[in-house]
């Protein structure tokens, strides 16, 4: 199993998580991050990291989410990895708060 990316991260790309992986499994472009599924060793530091519950294990994803698997493992070999903190993006305060977090 892997953990996967979803929707919330779009327009945030808080990047908390990033600097909580042992193994920068990470990538990044405009709007997001995606977890590369090859390099996750699955240890979970990313889950609690996220401020807007973007990180999903695999198996807890809901079946209308189960896309982001492919979509990540798709997407984070067409961006570079991320290995520090970057600055969220413009309206990422607004975006949590309209996430309800």
């Amino acid at each position: 199993m892997t953990h996967v990316v979803t929707d919330n991260c779009r327009h945030c790309r808080f990047t908390d998580c990033v600097a909580t992986c042992p193994v920068a499994c990470f990538h990044v472009n405009e709007v997001r991050v995606y977890i590369d599924p090859a390099v996750c060793i699955d240890c979970g530091a990313c889950i609690p990291a996220c401020p807007v519950h973007a990180i999903v294990e695999e198996f807890d994803l809901s079946p209308d989410q189960q896309h982001w698997i492919e979509i990540n493992a798709r997407e984070s070999g067409r961006y570079p990895t991320v290995r520090a903190k970057l600055p969220p993006l413009e309206g990422a305060a607004d975006r949590r708060r309209e996430l309800g977090y």
